[in-house]
């Protein structure tokens, strides 16, 4: 049987009709270990408003069991004290401390943004060559009644999840599957969103010798050379070529806090300083937040985060980056491919130039 008739009936969503990303439909809240009911864990520079909270969260106990007479402006009192000390604290992180919140273990991950923003998410598997990888996932669904492809790195919430996705970092079978996956998408006119959270790819002995460089390089070609509208989200960390290598599109997109990075602020210090324990200095020496990318113009938009980080609110997280790729994928559906790759070569060939 013919591939296209294949794909059609495999995937139906391949062939559906051109319509505008609309609003954000309503769906249930991210679970699991980022949920806002899960226990909250604070970084040592949030100590401050760790203890407020504390005294909050007593306050609320005192008065929800009727232990406490006339707590209510007290309680009232500490809460907009808490608020007001997360506000100003994220309001003046250094970059070190971006890095921190970049890092946080209950910031959402690849699996919360597309278990909310993209219905009946179907993800393929294998590179065709040597396996599968599940530091990287990717396949198609449906965002906001249009069909996509989604590619992006997943780190995983707790150990054993965490091992099996190798903490986000892929071998070159990952990227392999993920060329696949755009080559896809480009045969049947389907936009691609990289969602890209990791450290970087992975530099161990066995990826070297299946070619890990040869793999990021063909990724990064693969992303330059797509004939429909591409866009990449910053979720977290952006790390090297681990990153660039599903990060070539149209427009990308960062979180507020997230961190950019040609190598991490602790290789870049080994590297530097002979001292690892200085990637305090390097994170700040290396310019690697979402403003100082905009500003170099490496970035299109910073997409906002809640209060405090999106650790602290994932649901409104995600949904301010689904509202952001919407508006960005909108801006470029009625380009031509060959204007699609010109304007794509274009940005990062200009990159390094505003300097």
């Amino acid at each position: 049987m013919h591939l296209a008739l294949v794909a059609v009936r495999e995937f139906p969503f391949l062939v559906a009709p051109r319509r505008k990303f609309g609003a954000a439909a309503k769906t249930a809240p991210v679970l699991g270990i980022n949920s806002p009911a899960a226990m909250r864990s604070y970084l040592d520079f949030e100590k401050p408003v760790a203890e407020l909270e504390a005294k909050v969260l007593e306050l609320r106990q005192l008065a929800a069991k009727g232990d406490a007479v006339a707590i209510g402006e007290e309680l009232t009192r500490l809460e907009a004290k808490a608020e007001k000390a997360v506000a100003d604290l994220y309001a003046n992180l250094t970059p070190w401390q971006k890095t921190q919140v970049a890092r946080h273990p209950q910031r959402p991950h690849f699996s919360d943004y597309v278990g909310k923003l993209v219905r009946d998410f179907t993800p393929l598997s294998g590179d065709r060559r040597f396996g599968e990888d599940a530091a990287i996932v990717g396949g198609f669904g449906w965002f906001r009644d249009r069909a996509i492809c989604v590619i992006g790195q997943e780190k995983g919430c707790g150990t054993e999840a965490r091992i099996r996705h190798n903490f986000g970092m892929a071998r070159p079978e990952g990227y392999r599957k993920a060329v696949r996956l755009m080559q896809l998408a480009d045969r049947f006119g389907l936009p691609v969103v990289s969602l890209v959270d990791t450290a970087g790819a992975f530099p161990g002995v066995d990826a070297e010798e299946r070619g890990q460089a040869e793999a990021i390089a063909r990724a990064t070609d693969a992303s330059l050379l797509l004939g429909v509208p591409s866009i990449a989200v910053i979720l977290g960390e952006g790390g090297s070529g681990g990153a660039i290598a599903i990060a070539s599109c149209n427009k990308v997109l960062m979180l507020e806090h997230a961190i950019y990075t040609v190598a991490s602020p602790e290789a870049s210090a080994s590297i530097l300083w002979r001292d690892s324990s200085r990637a305090e200095d390097a994170a700040t020496t290396m310019k690697i937040t979402a403003q100082d990318m905009l500003k170099f113009g490496i970035i299109d938009v910073i997409v906002a985060e809640p209060v405090g980080g999106a650790h602290r609110d994932p649901d409104a997280a995600v949904v301010a980056a689904g509202d952001a790729i919407a508006a960005a994928l909108e801006d470029l559906w009625e380009m031509p491919a060959t204007e699609l790759r010109a304007s794509r070569s274009a940005k990062f060939l200009n990159i390094g130039r505003k300097i």
